[in-house]
């Protein structure tokens, strides 16, 4: 092929992709905006209430909407807005419907909903940022397709593992009741966690055996600054 038309070909799948992840930044921005004005909002009115337990489940829950964003800074890392809406979704989801709005006793399977989307979630970003470690050419890592798959199960329990002790903490720390049944809802968060961890493990395993292409677009995304880099050297 034309090493012009290589070159075009290039410069128009590299636009389009800088194109896709701007959008979908607009979309997370909307969706942040958002999310922490119903939070301050909700913030306002449990002060007017004086509930004061509401509203330190408030401010917390604010401060993991900006969790994301600050380990981006901290590791000079940048993490795609589908993860970060993710993120987002499974925080308020868990937090402010979840506890304040009494959603886990609303709704029977609000529950067993967000341990899975939050084993799938996590699962995927252990899976992507692994894999992408491992094909990137500047990073001197070799890693079997088996190792890869058992990182991404590891991680995902791990996440899942960290947030059992949180919602522990929070139970011992302000008398809230966010494990429920206690070990029984325990272990069944984990055991949703482990699935659906598990299932992402699988998933991506024969990703890699059969060299498929769905995750083609999120390694262009966690590759954001040399996809940019290189259009803008096409452009001059």
């Amino acid at each position: 092929m034309d090493r012009k038309l290589k070159n075009l070909l290039l410069k128009t799948a590299l636009s389009d992709t800088i194109k896709g992840m701007r959008r979908a930044r607009r979309i997370k921005i909307w969706i942040s905006v958002i999310f922490r004005t119903l939070l301050v909002l909700a913030g306002a009115v449990a002060i007017l209430e004086q509930n004061w337990m509401s509203l330190a489940m408030l401010f917390i829950t604010l401060f993991l909407t900006f969790l994301p964003s600050i380990i981006e800074k901290e590791f000079k890392f940048d993490l795609p807005s589908e993860f970060e809406v993710a993120i987002l979704i499974l925080i308020c989801g868990s937090l402010y419907l979840g506890e304040i709005h009494a959603f886990y006793y609303k709704i029977w399977w609000w529950d067993i909903f967000l341990h899975g989307f939050s084993g799938i979630t996590i699962g995927a970003i252990g899976f992507t940022l692994i894999y992408i470690l491992n094909r990137h050419t500047n990073v001197a890592m070799s890693l079997s397709h088996t190792f890869v798959a058992i990182f991404a199960f590891c991680f995902a329990m791990s996440i899942g593992a960290l947030w059992e002790i949180f919602e522990y903490i929070m139970d011992v720390t302000f008398g809230l009741n966010m494990q429920k049944s206690g070990l029984n809802d325990t272990m069944g968060d984990l055991m949703i966690t482990a699935v659906c961890g598990f299932f992402v493990s699988v998933v991506g395993y024969f990703y890699m055996e059969k060299d498929m292409r769905p995750f083609l677009r999120l390694e262009r995304k966690l590759l954001r600054p040399q996809t940019v880099e290189v259009v803008e050297n096409q452009e001059r």
